[in-house]
């Protein structure tokens, strides 16, 4: 009796040890437009942020930026998930005050300038449920062009929290700045 408790207590140990390490090796493939974060101040050791973008980078991989972002649509500003702005103090977004929070970020491309939008509307997928009556502030910016070519979207701030969206060699600037 005592040895057939031993094998069944046995037996059962082994199955749940090999049951687990098949599906901890179970793994999805790795995102083509992997998430990202940028942040003002940029340096880890600056505890106070003032804002901060998460956003998913889509690559370009032979495409134009007008094919992935047709000027005077909606654009979500990345990949995947809506791009979500947090300011931890009240702002100037451009020339619009806006208040402490997280809101998403939109934007609508142009040949000569981007609309840039703050929306209350999060945790959504793309532009797809984008609704225009829960608008914070809408930005008008003027379009340049930079000197390397970026095969990732990419965010970044300066050192004065003027916030770049880059692509290709599309360059998008937002000042921003703590009220």
């Amino acid at each position: 009796m005592k040895k057939i408790s031993y094998l069944l207590t046995l037996t059962t140990i082994c199955i749940l040890f090999f049951t687990t390490n098949s599906f901890a090796q179970d793994f999805k493939k790795l995102d083509v437009s992997p998430m990202d974060a940028a942040a003002y101040p940029s340096s880890h050791n600056e505890f106070y942020k003032l804002v901060k973008v998460t956003y998913s980078r889509p690559q370009l991989r032979g495409r134009t930026i007008e094919s992935l972002t047709p000027n005077g649509k909606v654009w979500r500003t990345g990949a995947n998930e809506a791009s979500e702005i947090t300011f931890f103090s009240h702002v100037l977004f451009g020339d619009k005050k806006v208040k402490a929070g997280t809101y998403s970020l939109f934007t609508i491309p142009g040949e000569k300038e981007w609309t840039i939008i703050l929306n209350y509307d999060t945790d959504m997928w793309g532009a797809y449920s984008y609704d225009e009556a829960n608008d914070v502030a809408r930005v008008k910016v003027p379009v340049t062009e930079g000197k390397e070519s970026l095969e990732a979207f990419s965010i970044a701030f300066d050192e004065n929290a003027t916030m770049y969206l880059a692509w290709d060699t599309l360059r998008i600037a937002v000042p921003i700045k703590k009220q």
